[in-house]
């Protein structure tokens, strides 16, 4: 799980890799993640709606693909 901090602050690197990942996500949709006042809930709502995950689901994911990101990039979390 990521929690709302990381996820906060490294929006713009998830954001880079979320389409990659998640294929039902358009660059609209992000933007409208970009516009939100909490970007994880509005990500984790958009993973809902795109994929019918649980909110739980979508925190896992989201986790997941932090995790990889991290390992691949070194990127200090």
């Amino acid at each position: 799980m990521i929690n709302k901090a990381i996820f906060e602050e490294n929006w713009k690197l998830i954001r880079s890799g979320a389409t990659e990942r998640w294929s039902l996500m358009a660059d609209y949709d992000l933007s409208k993640v970009d516009k939100a006042e909490v970007k994880l809930d509005k990500f984790v709502t958009m993973l809902r709606v795109k994929y019918g995950y649980t909110p739980e689901k979508a925190r896992e994911e989201i986790g997941r693909f932090w995790a990889e990101f991290v390992v691949k990039s070194k990127v200090n979390p």
